[in-house]
């Protein structure tokens, strides 16, 4: 039996070999929280949700911990951060080989937290990666690898939305992550929509079509 780095949930495609989605959910929340849309998603992905190594008292998981107080820049904590995108990847292998998935075709879909650390899995081993979803997130470029430009990502997809109201992560922060991107790919759909912190109906439906 293989014993996994992560907690996780499992929703199996029936191709052989099945494509996969791996979802990486948000600060305080837990690996039920995006599955609970993975039956919207295309048939041919297997989809696998990842609960975040660090628990938060009364408040579900983390991929790393948040000092409030500190200003921007400082206040993630790098060192647990970079900690959870490498256990992931380790996760992501462990998947692969006990599910039987196409390593040729693996994708990652965050949001929030859990989509600043699908831009740094993708952005620090593009080779691993075919498409990057990310959900109210931004670019934090201190959880990449030191040698991530010296890397190919222009076969890299990446899909971004982000709410103008969102009072968790300012629209402003994720505005700047298409022009950092775009030195790397040109594959780059970013869209905004006049909602909160979240996800909604329109934004899922979206997301169905360019998945296809």
């Amino acid at each position: 039996m293989t014993l996994f780095s992560l907690t996780h949930r499992i929703k199996r495609s029936s191709i052989k070999n099945a494509p996969v989605i791996f979802m990486l959910h948000g600060y305080g929340s837990d690996e039920n929280d995006l599955f609970s849309f993975a039956g919207e998603l295309p048939d041919k992905y297997t989809v696998i949700s990842a609960k975040a190594p660090y628990a938060l008292p009364g408040m579900g998981n983390a991929w790393y911990s948040i000092n409030f107080e500190a200003p921007q820049g400082k206040f993630s904590n790098t060192e647990e951060g970079t900690r959870s995108r490498d256990l992931v990847l380790k996760f992501i292998d462990e998947c692969i080989e006990a599910y039987q998935l196409d390593k040729e075709k693996v994708n990652v879909l965050g949001f929030s937290q859990g989509g600043i650390v699908s831009y740094a899995l993708a952005m620090s081993n593009p080779e691993r990666f075919d498409q990057v979803i990310a959900l109210s997130a931004y670019v934090d470029e201190s959880l990449f690898t030191d040698d991530h430009a010296g890397r190919s990502h222009q076969h890299l997809r990446i899909f971004a939305t982000h709410g103008t109201q969102d009072p968790v992560i300012p629209v402003e922060w994720a505005r700047k992550s298409k022009p950092f991107l775009s030195r790397y790919t040109n594959n780059i759909d970013y869209s905004e929509y006049p909602i909160g912190h979240g996800v909604n109906p329109e934004i899922l439906e979206k997301l169905v079509r360019w998945l296809h």
